[in-house]
């Protein structure tokens, strides 16, 4: 499985940090070009390799740490996203008209015609991100919801290796409103830094 980090602003940069702390390895993109990312991403870690947009959108699994309104530039980048999987770790705050009622990652999904799409990483400001998720015998949540059962497991499996603790709350317009924003109102869940005891 291969990854990359679309946008590399503190979000961006807090998930590299997650990815250089397991050496495993992530490609960097965003508008600047690579050369412009390579010192920051070796600065992070050696597994962490800034490339062109391009190049990054080969890899199989896809995290997208843009501002909400810029994903549309991202899908424009591949004729089709299928056998893809997009990680969606942006917010819409406050929601744009436009979504018209749908939670932002449906909206979000719908420019990525034929991949699968999970929201995830969203709900924690960078710094907490970037941070070391496991502390004192416990690991640092991170919620996962998707329509596609199947696209879940393969990002719980690689929040597990990150050190975080996935929690899954079902699809986009179940329990993942909970990592929604709605209007002016950030979803319950956003920010709500929990742990996970081992078991």
């Amino acid at each position: 499985m291969s990854y990359a980090i679309v946008g590399f602003g503190k979000i961006g940069q807090a998930l590299a940090h997650a990815f250089a702390r397991r050496n495993i390895d992530v490609t960097v993109a965003s508008r600047r070009p690579p050369e412009a990312l390579a010192p920051q991403a070796g600065a992070i870690g050696h597994t962490v390799v800034a490339k062109s947009l391009r190049d990054a959108l080969e890899a199989d699994t896809i995290i997208l740490a843009v501002p909400f309104g810029e994903h549309r530039e991202v899908a424009k980048a591949l004729p089709s996203w299928e056998g893809k999987t997009i990680i969606d770790a942006t917010n819409a705050f406050p929601v744009p008209e436009e979504l018209d009622g749908l939670p932002s990652s449906a909206f979000v999904a719908k420019a990525f015609a034929g991949a699968k799409l999970v929201k995830g990483f969203n709900h924690l400001i960078a710094a907490t991100l970037a941070a070391d998720p496991i502390v004192e015998g416990g690991h640092r949540v991170v919620f996962l919801s998707g329509d596609d059962e199947d696209a879940i497991a393969p990002v719980a499996a690689l929040a597990k290796q990150l050190g975080f603790a996935p929690v899954k709350l079902g699809k986009l317009n179940e329990g993942g409103a909970l990592v929604h924003a709605r209007g002016r109102t950030w979803g319950p869940l956003i920010f709500q830094d929990l742990f996970k005891k081992e078991q």
